[in-house]
C-alpha cells in the first residue's frame, strides 16, 4: 500500500518517489518485448488481408513509458501508427474511422493467438466517434498495467527527419499548413498526435531528477481524480507545467523536491494568470505562426501550448476543472509534506505567471 504523501515529511519525498511510486525495473524490459511485437504486428501483418491497399511506415510509442514517467502500478501510453499513403490532415480525418475498424479487427483476432508475455486485453471503445482504439497490457507479477490508445496519423514530418537544419526552421512549413487547415476546420488540437515524437523527445530527454519530480505530481494528480471525480484539466497540463516551474525556477540537477513540487501546486492555484508556450519546434519568425501565436496567446487564461503543436491549448480541455483543481492544490500546502523537520514552511521558486512574447505581429 503506498503511504500517504500529505504526511510524508519534505525532506523524505525523494524517498517516497524511489519507494512507492516508481515502477519494478524488470517491468520495463517484459513490457518491452509486448509492445515490440505488437508494433511490429501493426506495421508488417496488420493491413495485409485489408481490400485496399494501405501501408503503414512506421508506429511511434508515446507517454510514460518512452518519456520515463511511468508510475508503479498503472501507466498509460500512445501507439501512433504512421500510414504512407494518407498525405495530408484531411485524409487522417477522413480515413481515420475506416482504419480503426480494420485496426479493431485485428486487434481482436491477436488477443486471440496469445503469444504475449503478458495478459492483453483489448477494449472496446464507449464513444462511438473515438479516434482511437484501447488496449491494456497487465503483469500481475509486478502489479502493473499499462494501457494504451493506438491512433492512426498522417506522417506529417516524413520529409523533415533527416533533415540537419535547426528544429524551428525545419517545421515551420509543416506548422503552417497545419494551422491553415485547423483554422479553417475548426479542429484546433485535432492532429497533435502526428508530432508525437516532439511530445516525446521534449520530455525524454530531461534531467532524471525533473522526471521523478513529474511522476510525483502524476500521483498527487490521481490523488485528486479519485477526490473530486469532476472531469479535470489534463494531466499533460500538469507535466508541462511541472517542466516550466523548473525552467524558470531552478535548472538545478540535484533541486530540492520538495520546492519544486510547491512550486507547481502554487502555479495551479493561480491557474487564471497561466500563459505559457515554448519555442522549441515553433517561434515568431514565419509570419503565419507567429500572427496565429498572437492569437493563441491572447486567449483568456489559462493557456499553456502544447510545444510540439500551437494549436492546442492543453489548458483549455475540460476548462471547468481548474478550480476543484485549484482549490484542491490549495489546500495541500499546509501539509506535512511542505513542512522542514522543523515544522517551517518550504519555500517555492519564483516562477512568472506568463511568458512574454513579441507584441507585434507580422504582417503577410
Amino acid at each position: 500500500m503506498v503511504k500517504d504523501l500529505s504526511s510524508t515529511p519534505a525532506c523524505e519525498l525523494d524517498k517516497f518517489i524511489n519507494d512507492h511510486l516508481l515502477p519494478n525495473t524488470s517491468f520495463h524490459d517484459e513490457a518491452r518485448a509486448d509492445i515490440d511485437f505488437i508494433s511490429a504486428f501493426l506495421k508488417e501483418r496488420c493491413f495485409q488481408g485489408a481490400a485496399h491497399p494501405v501501408r503503414v511506415s512506421r508506429v511511434v510509442m508515446g507517454g510514460s513509458y518512452e518519456e520515463h514517467t511511468t508510475l508503479k502500478g498503472k501507466s498509460e501510453a500512445n501507439l501512433v501508427v504512421f500510414f504512407s499513403n494518407l498525405t495530408s490532415f484531411e485524409d487522417q480525418l477522413n480515413l481515420q474511422r475506416e482504419f480503426l475498424e480494420e485496426i479493431q479487427k485485428q486487434l481482436w483476432q491477436l488477443e486471440q493467438e496469445k503469444q504475449f508475455k503478458m495478459k492483453f486485453e483489448f477494449q472496446s471503445s464507449e464513444q462511438p466517434n473515438s479516434r482511437s482504439l484501447s488496449f491494456k497490457l497487465s503483469f500481475p507479477q509486478f502489479q502493473q498495467e499499462m494501457e494504451f490508445d493506438v491512433q492512426p496519423a498522417y506522417d506529417a514530418l516524413y520529409e523533415q527527419r533527416n533533415n540537419h537544419k535547426p528544429d524551428t526552421q525545419i517545421y515551420s512549413e509543416t506548422y503552417a499548413c497545419l494551422i491553415s487547415v485547423c483554422t479553417a476546420l475548426k479542429k484546433e488540437g485535432e492532429f497533435s498526435n502526428c508530432f508525437i515524437e516532439l511530445q516525446q523527445n521534449f520530455l525524454k530527454h530531461r534531467e532524471p531528477k525533473l522526471k521523478r519530480l513529474i511522476c510525483l505530481v502524476k500521483h498527487w494528480y490521481q490523488l485528486c481524480k479519485k477526490k473530486l471525480r469532476d472531469p479535470l484539466p489534463p494531466q499533460y497540463a500538469l507535466e508541462l507545467l511541472t517542466v516550466y516551474a523548473w525552467e524558470c525556477g531552478s535548472r538545478d540537477c540535484d533541486f530540492n523536491t520538495a520546492q519544486g513540487f510547491r512550486t507547481v501546486l502554487e502555479l495551479i492555484t493561480k491557474y487564471k494568470l497561466l500563459q505559457i508556450y515554448w519555442t522549441v519546434y515553433y517561434d515568431f519568425r514565419h509570419p503565419e505562426i507567429s500572427n496565429y501565436l498572437h492569437g493563441q496567446l491572447k486567449k483568456a487564461r489559462p493557456v499553456i501550448l502544447d510545444p510540439a503543436d500551437p494549436t492546442r491549448n492543453v489548458a483549455a480541455k475540460n476548462l471547468l476543472g481548474w478550480w476543484p483543481l485549484a482549490k484542491e492544490a490549495a489546500s495541500w500546502l499546509q501539509c506535512t509534506c511542505f513542512r522542514n523537520c522543523d515544522m517551517s514552511l518550504v519555500g517555492s521558486w519564483d516562477v512568472p505567471m506568463n511568458v512574454k512574447f513579441p507584441q507585434d505581429c507580422v504582417l503577410l
